[in-house]
């Protein structure tokens, strides 16, 4: 059952007591009240509390930052904590509690509860014009405790209907105006985004920073809902208020006296003061008989204003009563209060006794009020079907969230075209390559492969071939190398690749050596067309099958990261495949493994597949010439090759179960590690050097791609269709427009403005949009080191750039919307 309740202190304050206190209660659809009388003791100490209580809660806030307009007298408050100001807030608790329990009042605190029941709605009004018992936080007296669906309101003790004018308006619509004032070092975006979310059924006018005389003049088109969010204040002398309405002016509602009571007289129900110290604003409306003002009582912070808004228009879209609503909404800003102390203790109704509280119901044009909430009765006043805002229908949400993704789409698409345009041109592609090193290097160790041997020539090879009377023409003589051989091929190794140029005729010895085994591979190089000096032509008498070519791809920035696997072949060099090919198909040939190029000219040996590096694949924009021969991407083993120096073999230093061991089934490469000589640098980095390694250990690393691929199904480096990877750059960019439109960017500040100067509102939003950014670029970078351990090279510089660009392009697209939805 609904029941109204008004609390009247008549004459009196809390330093002397009140003699005479009335409580009225009316049952619904009673004419008139039930009546009783009582009084209240003085009442010092509560005053004292609550004047010490606010002063620590102005000053806690101030010292953690958020600014406030008040001025704190530093020798009443010092060494300010949240723990003095929760301390304080269970004295005043108790301290009103008490007050409000003792003998003179007891009568009336047990005569209303014979009259209520727990499940009843209750509108309980405070009835006074004294501004420390308007102050008081009557939410926590136990009574609310005990009735549930009980909220508190304020109103004077003088009050009456307001006389309406005919509107000729039709109740399909509700207008809105809503002003967003002077918003210097807070943000009132989110107060604005909350009402564009009206429904169909509303209207909302939004007036930023106006002047008095764009404020005066939309009052007088008339309204049913007046919203304000910005800076506001309260004399403390005249008890008015003050707003703020831009970053110069300041005014009080006297100053729209005329405005104000020609808006209430053409419909304004309801007044929503989204601001600090929002008494003083009440009191002035009062006197102009506005039916209702929802005000915080205290300086408010950004947030705990946004929260209240947001969870009062959903609970009063969803059907219930304004009363309810407040109630619910101000109960849910206790998760905040780790954050902000004492946030549920803001919100407060100011409410005409004599009009009845819009709701839902009334604003759709039905008939009937909803549970716990009338006016005065028609022998006091005369009812009246208020109206109000319409909110946060199904349907307007959905056109919300789609008019937001469509707004969202537009920019992503045009920020993804440019991303991608920008690519195509090659601009990215130093970044891109970059950001795959970094990749790489981070990816886990993996164990070696015991497949391959590499027997190193370095300086102290060369200095043992003197030493032994070996004549030499390069790095290896013939007679090292038919001594090398002789020495393991005892041991079965599978093959033999010698990395080390000889385009002159072996010594009798090493040629017929050569003519005996067919799993010896050496070496030549194929010239660049028209360049015969880029030639290095092969042994003589060297059959073509046993032949592979050294050529390699180099990055413009000097690293291999490209597997040349085949290119047509010259006279100088006649094969046309690598020398990894070769010595990897010699290993996979004694297994029965074929290889075999499939109708679409891709090379597959046994069941995988080796896809063809095209001119745009991955982070690559190459020319014709870049991207000739068959190109695969190198996947690099993050773990060293088993080496031994050629003198050790040749010296006997090794026992022959030593030797059988690093031999036996193992592909041997055979190749220079001099300093200088034959080195390239490869995707890690030594700090911030770059690391070279020598060609030999490269040729091994392509090598192992091929074998490990085949038999240990290692994954092959893979990149996406050209088409999937620009749709992959347009979901970064949108999600980095979403991210941006929908997050709450609102600083932490007050809605009254400071003294002295803190962060601006911009600055804060500014640390949010970035932190907002930083963390999606994380869960971007996690995305692309994680395809890459399944050997995915997924576009990670052009994504980021597209979620960065994107989401700075919303944010500026958002602060430019226009004032009218």
């Amino acid at each position: 059952m609904a029941k109204l309740i008004v609390l009247s202190f008549g004459e009196g304050n809390l330093s002397n007591g009140f003699a005479a206190v009335t409580v009225q209660l009316w049952n619904e659809n009673d004419t008139y009240p039930a009546k009783i009388i009582g009084r209240l003791a003085a009442a010092p100490k509560l005053a004292e509390l609550y004047r010490q209580w606010r002063l620590l809660y102005l000053a806690l806030y101030q010292r953690l930052g958020f600014g406030l307009r008040l001025e704190i007298e530093t020798a009443d408050v010092t060494n300010v904590s949240e723990i003095e100001l929760g301390d304080l807030c269970q004295q005043l608790s108790d301290q009103l509690n008490h007050w409000l329990n003792s003998e003179p009042f007891q009568g009336i605190d047990r005569w209303l509860r014979t009259q209520l029941h727990p499940s009843d709605w209750v509108r309980f009004i405070i009835e006074t014009n004294d501004p420390l018992l308007r102050r008081l936080p009557w939410h926590l007296w136990q009574f609310f405790e005990d009735y549930p669906k009980a909220e508190v309101a304020l109103s004077t003790p003088t009050y009456q209907r307001s006389d309406q004018l005919p509107t000729g308006r039709a109740l399909a619509q509700v207008k809105i105006l809503a002003v967003l004032g002077n918003s210097q070092e807070i943000d009132v975006e989110q107060d604005r985004a909350t009402l564009r979310q009206l429904s169909r059924d509303a209207e909302v006018e939004f007036l930023v920073e106006p002047s008095l005389e764009e404020l005066n003049e939309s009052l007088w088109q008339g309204w049913d809902i007046l919203f304000y969010a910005g800076h506001s204040s309260n004399d403390e002398e005249s008890e008015r208020g003050i707003l703020q309405l831009n970053q110069t002016d300041r005014l009080t509602l006297e100053q729209l006296k005329y405005a104000l009571r020609r808006a209430i007289a053409q419909g304004l129900k309801l007044a929503i003061f989204n601001s600090c110290d929002g008494l003083g604003l009440a009191q002035s409306l009062a006197d102009l008989h506005i039916p209702q003002v929802i005000v915080m009582r205290e300086p408010v912070p950004d947030v705990v204003a946004q929260t209240f808004l947001r969870h009062f228009l959903t609970a009063f879209a969803g059907g219930q009563s304004l009363y309810a609503s407040v109630r619910e909404a101000r109960e849910r800003l206790q998760g905040l209060e780790d954050r902000y102390p004492c946030a549920t203790w803001l919100p407060i109704i100011c409410q005409n006794p004599a009009e009845s509280p819009p709701s839902w119901q009334s604003l759709r044009g039905a008939i009937g009020e909803a549970a716990g909430e009338r006016s005065l009765p028609r022998s006091q006043s005369t009812h009246a079907v208020s109206r109000t805002a319409t909110f946060g229908s199904q349907s307007q949400r959905r056109r919300s969230t789609l008019s937001a993704i469509w707004r969202v789409c537009l920019i992503s698409g045009l920020v993804t075209s440019l991303v991608v345009g920008g690519r195509s041109l090659g601009l990215l592609q130093p970044f891109e390559l970059r950001a795959f090193d970094q990749l790489v290097q981070l990816r886990p160790a993996e164990p070696p492969d015991d497949r391959l041997l590499i027997v190193t020539v370095d300086d102290a090879d060369l200095q043992y071939q003197e030493q032994q009377g070996m004549v030499r023409k390069g790095s290896l003589s013939d007679q090292a190398l038919v001594q090398l051989l002789q020495k393991v091929e005892p041991y079965q190794p599978r093959m033999i690749a010698s990395d080390i140029y000889h385009d002159f005729e072996f010594e009798p010895e090493l040629a017929s050596y050569l003519q005996q085994h067919d799993h010896i591979i050496n070496v030549c190089r194929i010239g660049q067309a028209g360049d015969e000096a880029t030639q290095i032509s092969s042994p003589p008498d060297i059959p073509t099958e046993r032949l592979g070519f050294t050529n390699s791809v180099v990055d413009p920035d000097g690293v291999i990261r490209r597997h040349l696997l085949g290119m047509p072949s010259d006279d100088a060099c006649p094969t046309s495949q690598s020398l990894s090919l070769r010595a990897a198909m010699g290993y996979l040939n004694s297994l029965d493994i074929p290889l075999q190029f499939t109708e679409a000219g891709v090379l597959q040996i046994g069941e995988v597949s080796f896809p063809k590096l095209e001119f745009n694949a991955g982070g690559y924009q190459l020319s014709a010439a870049e991207a000739n021969g068959y190109q695969a991407l190198l996947h690099y083993r993050s773990a060293p090759f088993a080496q031994i120096p050629l003198r050790k073999v040749l010296d006997d230093s090794l026992t022959s179960s030593q030797l059988a061991e690093l031999v036996k089934d193992r592909i041997i490469l055979i190749g220079v590690t001099i300093d200088n000589v034959d080195s390239h640098f490869v995707p890690y980095r030594n700090r911030l050097m770059r690391i070279e390694i020598p060609g030999v250990v490269i040729q091994a690393h392509m090598t192992s791609q091929i074998i490990s691929a085949v038999l240990d199904q290692r994954p092959l480096l893979w990149w996406l269709p050209q088409w999937l990877e620009a749709v992959w750059i347009g979901c970064w960019a949108w999600m980095g427009g979403m991210l941006v439109w929908w997050r709450p960017l609102a600083g932490i500040s007050l809605r009254s403005p400071s003294k002295k100067h803190s962060p601006s509102g911009k600055n804060r939003t500014a640390l949010k949009l970035g932190l907002t950014i930083g963390l999606s670029l994380i869960v971007l970078h996690s995305l692309c080191f994680m395809a890459l351990l399944w050997g995915g090279w997924l576009p990670l510089v052009p994504a980021a750039l597209a979620l960065m660009i994107s989401g700075g392009s919303v944010a500026i697209a958002k602060s430019k919307i226009p004032t009218k939805p």
